[in-house]
């Protein structure tokens, strides 16, 4: 692998990326509490792994409503924003680019992580049945839960909370993120209001595939403004026929994906941003993306297209040489491998990964994974 494409620099917005080699947003749940704020730990474990031609965040909730899962950080105060400073400074020092990703479950919430108990909010009063949030039972003691139904948001609501994502994203370039990524899949709250299936409104929002992707639009062009198109991406879950029905948490299976997703870029198109990141089924036996959907997204969007998955260097850099992606995301193997670009173009053997430091804990399986020349 040592002349593999994914060795290989390329521009993204602004920036000259030294590979293609991409950290996905991964929920690692290690903030500091209270307050959901990212740590000194935090900040070694993205500077670990600065060698990425790009980092994306894990998901940070962009306000108090958002956050579906105990621990996970937010980017909503000002000890927040000072606590990501602490990240990207590690990473910019050792020459990274990172993004930040703004993040709102929706309805895969439960009244335990939300303000004064209430309710989650969501596009529709319809119970996210697949889903499980995670709340806190004790000091770094949890438990998985059923998310209660949903409040639907009034019109007044939606409108206001592309504010937060437009007031998250200034947040995000306060605490010296390079750019911004929309989280619109996995079934939480842009992916709500895509979906004929969790979007039942009677109201500009909802209906026709064109409202159900106003709230997207929205977004987009409000967060546009703050950061500019260049600094922006966008993270889509596009699932297709034979998905695990187990499993349908990570995104929301459409009567018609192909079309659905396609026109969703389509708006990304139009706002002329950096990127859009397809995350792929990454369970054992899932469908791969037809090639036909790949093909399309190339043909429709002009940007950078990054794909997420179950790669391996080899099948990675096959699609970046057909030409229908431009980077390629490793999440686990990442977790496991703070060097990972460095043994993926060299050849070198990987370290297993230990599954049980991957949510919350210490620096025990978050920090503590030895680089090759260890």
């Amino acid at each position: 692998m040592t002349h593999s494409v994914l060795s290989t620099p390329i521009k993204l917005g602004h920036h000259t990326l030294a590979n293609r080699v991409v950290l996905p947003p991964l929920t690692r749940q290690r903030s500091a509490q209270p307050g959901d704020v990212a740590t000194e730990l935090m900040a070694e474990y993205y500077r670990q792994r600065a060698s990425a031609g790009f980092m994306v965040s894990e998901g940070t909730q962009i306000e108090p409503r958002g956050q579906g899962y105990a621990w996970t950080p937010g980017i909503y105060t000002p000890a927040q924003i000072d606590g990501w400073r602490t990240v990207t400074d590690a990473v910019h020092a050792e020459g990274g680019v990172i993004f930040a990703q703004l993040w709102h479950v929706g309805r895969v919430s439960h009244n335990a992580l939300q303000p004064d108990g209430a309710a989650p909010v969501a596009p529709s009063a319809l119970q996210a049945e697949q889903a499980k949030a995670f709340i806190a039972t004790g000091p770094g003691q949890g438990e998985l839960v059923q998310p209660p139904v949903p409040r639907a948001l009034t019109t007044l609501e939606v409108k206001a909370l592309v504010g937060h994502y437009a007031q998250a994203a200034r947040n995000a370039l306060d605490a010296g993120f390079d750019g911004v990524e929309i989280h619109a899949a996995n079934g939480y709250l842009v992916n709500q209001f895509i979906s004929a299936h969790a979007n039942q409104r009677d109201d500009e929002y909802g209906g026709s595939l064109h409202n159900r992707l106003r709230f997207l639009r929205e977004i987009v062009e409000a967060v546009s403004q703050v950061v500019g198109p260049q600094r922006l991406g966008v993270r889509f879950s596009p699932l297709f026929s034979g998905t695990d029905q187990d499993r349908v948490y990570i995104g929301l299976v459409e009567d018609d994906p192909h079309h659905t997703y396609l026109e969703a870029i389509k708006v990304l198109q139009a706002a002329g941003i950096a990127y859009v990141s397809i995350a792929e089924a990454d369970w054992d036996n899932a469908p791969d993306l037809p090639d036909t959907f790949r093909q399309a997204v190339r043909d429709t969007f002009t940007g950078r297209i990054i794909y997420a998955g179950r790669y391996t260097a080899e099948r990675g850099a096959r699609l970046v040489d057909a030409g229908l992606a431009d980077l390629i995301a490793f999440g686990r193997p990442f977790i496991a491998n703070p060097d990972l670009p460095q043994r993926l173009f060299n050849g070198w053997p990987l370290n297993p990964l230990r599954a049980e430091g991957m949510y919350g804990g210490n620096e025990v399986g978050y920090i503590d994974y030895p680089v090759h020349a260890q």
